[in-house]
């Protein structure tokens, strides 16, 4: 379990992040969600012992980050967005190397590089690998020595569909396994599709915390769109009314009988709307 109690962290005399609590529960995906310099990444940070300044506390399984021992790391799995490897190893001696840091066994190179299917390139420089190919690698990294905890900072920011794609099923791999998994992100889809809970994260803040569906069921109202065919001369028109109130759209029932409905939908608002009204900013 972690656990952030009245966090506070200042890179100067203003607070960077203000009073800030919150807690994760174990085998969870919990996502911050923000804009860029919003503070997510400074709370990784503090997270994961690299930051010890703050005010307040921050535990991870227990342990006050300020205060990690060696034996913290051998616990935690990090991949920040700008993948840390060396390019004049090859991918299987980059996790070699890194695996030899940890008391604990690693797990076999050949076997993580075919799970991320990097299986043909494990003798090939990292200086030659695409950006797709270096955060595969980097995630790989963070899992040789079977953490239970995993921050991940926008694993899949500038990533072409397909390794978004590859990047995503790791991860929901790693939770069947019941890994506590925290990611920052500004992408709407990946924090919907992955997370358990997301914390909205504007200056420092929490402005909201919850599942992404109780989030868009609370703030937002799912609306039918429907068009239908003008009676007097056949021409195309769309209205819409909240979901709530179909049944008592007069007009709707009057097409439904008069079969001239030429579509209907109905447009729920996704967190991205849910961000901007919370929040009055945009995840950029």
């Amino acid at each position: 379990m972690i656990e952030v109690n009245r966090l506070t962290f200042s890179y100067g005399k203003k607070p960077f992040i203000n009073d800030m609590s919150f807690s994760v529960e174990n085998g969870e995906i919990f996502g911050f969600l923000g804009p860029s310099g919003a503070g997510k990444t400074t709370l990784q940070k503090i997270m994961t012992g690299m930051i010890t300044a703050y005010q307040g506390s921050v535990k991870v399984d227990g342990m006050e980050c300020r205060k990690r021992t060696p034996a913290f790391y051998e616990e935690i799995g990090v991949d920040f967005e700008f993948p840390a490897l060396y390019e004049k190893l090859t991918a299987k001696q980059n996790l070699l190397y890194f695996a030899s840091l940890y008391r604990k066994p690693c797990l076999p190179p050949e076997d993580s590089l075919e799970r991320a299917g990097l299986e043909r390139d494990a003798d090939k420089k990292v200086s030659c690998f695409s950006k797709g190919m270096r955060s595969r690698l980097a995630f790989l990294r963070a899992l040789q020595h079977d953490p239970r905890f995993l921050f991940l900072d926008e694993p899949t920011s500038g990533l072409d569909p397909s390794n978004s794609r590859v990047m995503k099923n790791m991860i929901l791999e790693e939770k069947k396994k019941g890994k506590t998994i925290l990611l920052t992100t500004h992408n709407m889809h990946d924090a919907a599709e992955l997370c358990d809970r997301v914390a909205f994260i504007v200056n420092g803040a929490v402005r909201a915390l919850d599942s992404p569906h109780n989030l868009v069921m609370q703030k937002g109202a799912a609306r039918l769109v429907y068009t239908y065919r003008r009676e007097e001369d056949g021409r195309e028109e769309k209205r819409e009314c909240p979901l709530s109130e179909t049944g008592s759209d007069l007009f709707l029932q009057k097409l439904l009988r008069e079969n001239r409905l030429t579509s209907l939908h109905t447009s729920e608002p996704d967190l991205n709307d849910i961000f901007l009204e919370v929040t009055g900013r945009a995840l950029v």
